[in-house]
């Protein structure tokens, strides 16, 4: 099948060859990247010593006892433990979590809400999302929510943290690009 063969907006992935900026192909493969040459440990994870004066730090994502662990090592220019005070909780009163019975966001259902009204306002991935539906609770840790955004600017200076959630995002127009 060539590209021409292919139905209309639909483009061929690309190979798994060379370099593809941003992009690391394969589920389950063990990766490093790093921004300065040697910031990486070669043979070991975690020397006495980093390079450049970096902490080495583990992040497990599974249980100790599956097997095999997946684990990554992360190098950074202080250790976590010193973030907590950089930051300040913001008010994003368009966010809503389940159970929620305010009137202005409605029930489970099916529904479909037309796109969000581009207007002059800067809104970033925080504050140009809305919530349309809530269900279950938080407190249990079953539910979901139905979120809407308008994004018309990059995000400074800011970040987003969820923990308990899977997010699913389609984008109507335009591009995304989020590190992680």
């Amino acid at each position: 099948m060539t590209k021409h063969d292919l139905p209309a907006g639909m483009i061929r992935a690309t190979g798994t060859t060379g370099t593809h900026a941003g992009y690391m192909p394969g589920f389950g493969n063990d990766f490093e990247t790093e921004v300065l040459p040697g910031a990486l440990p070669q043979g070991m994870n975690s020397p006495q010593k980093c390079n450049y004066g970096l902490y080495g730090e583990q992040l497990s994502g599974t249980a100790f006892t599956a097997n095999p662990p997946e684990r990554t090592w992360c190098y950074r220019i202080r250790p976590s433990v010193k973030h907590s005070a950089r930051y300040a909780r913001i008010a994003l009163p368009y966010w809503k979590t389940a159970p929620n019975v305010l009137e202005d966001v409605t029930s489970l259902g099916q529904y479909r809400w037309d796109p969000l009204p581009l207007g002059a306002e800067k809104l970033t991935w925080l504050t140009g999302m809305r919530t349309m539906t809530t269900a279950g609770d938080v407190n249990t840790q079953v539910g979901m929510a139905t979120h809407i955004y308008l994004v018309t600017q990059s995000m400074q200076d800011e970040y987003f943290f969820s923990a308990d959630s899977e997010l699913l995002v389609v984008p109507q127009e335009g591009r995304l690009r989020f590190a992680t």
